[in-house]
């Protein structure tokens, strides 16, 4: 590993290049800045999400893993993700909920302490997206419990969702 690092310093091998689309005009790079003082007056410490899959197709957690990677960092916020609903202040779900999964979500629901925050994480969340009408779902979280921000996209990119959690957070300033 040694020798590759040096073959590349000398060679100046170039670096992964940045992601298209991640530039973000000045006034919403500003909202993201101010993220992390809204988190501390909120909350006093950080905000814990965790997230729940109701039956999606797996391209919204694609993008919440996206989220702590080096290049969106969400951690450097004060924002990380929890394995349980008893540490958490926000629940952020995907998917259109299925009938199976229902259930699962209110336990989940109530099993969060107060104030419970909801995100609606992507269209199928919203409304139930392109499963809208099935026998198989609920067209959407918001006919299984009350939800507070929803974030539009199939799938939402990570800026999307880190200022999606700007606006909750505006909400509740």
């Amino acid at each position: 590993m040694f020798k590759e690092i040096l073959k590349n310093l000398i060679t100046r091998k170039p670096s992964i290049p940045f992601p298209e689309g991640f530039d973000i005009p000045p006034e919403e790079a500003v909202k993201i800045v101010s993220l992390r003082e809204k988190i501390d007056t909120i909350f006093g410490r950080s905000l814990r999400i965790r997230q729940v899959d109701a039956g999606s197709c797996n391209a919204c957690e694609w993008e919440c893993t996206a989220l702590t990677n080096p290049i969106y960092d969400i951690q450097r916020f004060g924002i990380d993700f929890v394995a349980s609903p008893r540490h958490a202040d926000v629940l952020l779900v995907t998917g259109p909920v299925s009938r199976q999964m229902e259930l699962a979500l209110k336990k989940t629901y109530l099993a969060t302490p107060e104030p419970r925050l909801v995100v609606a994480c992507g269209d199928c969340t919203i409304d139930g997206g392109i499963y809208k009408g099935s026998y198989a779902v609920t067209n959407g979280v918001a006919n299984v419990i009350p939800v507070d921000c929803y974030i539009p996209g199939c799938p939402p990119t990570p800026i999307q969702m880190v200022l999606g959690l700007h606006e909750l957070l505006k909400k509740l300033t």
